[in-house]
């Protein structure tokens, strides 16, 4: 194929699709691409996400860090006016 047949050749396809639809249709393939390459990496990154939060479970913080809640209903105000 010589490089005016190739030039013809696109020549027909801007002919038949129109310029703003070759656009979308770039843009669209190009994210198609973009996906594709974050869901090959995202695999990695959603392991190392598991594998964190079965760390976690498996080693729950100690009791005596955590500060149990205090509900505002039972509790006494501190200042009452005096």
């Amino acid at each position: 194929m010589s490089i005016t047949h190739i030039v013809l050749l696109l020549l027909v396809v801007v002919l038949i699709f129109g310029t703003k639809k070759l656009r979308n249709i770039g843009s669209d393939l190009g994210g198609a691409m973009r996906d594709f390459k974050k869901g090959l990496d995202g695999d990695e990154e959603a392991k190392a996400a598991r594998e964190r939060e079965e760390k976690l479970r498996a080693d729950p913080p100690s009791s005596s860090t955590q500060v149990p809640p205090v509900h505002s209903e039972t509790s006494e105000p501190r200042d009452r006016g005096q």
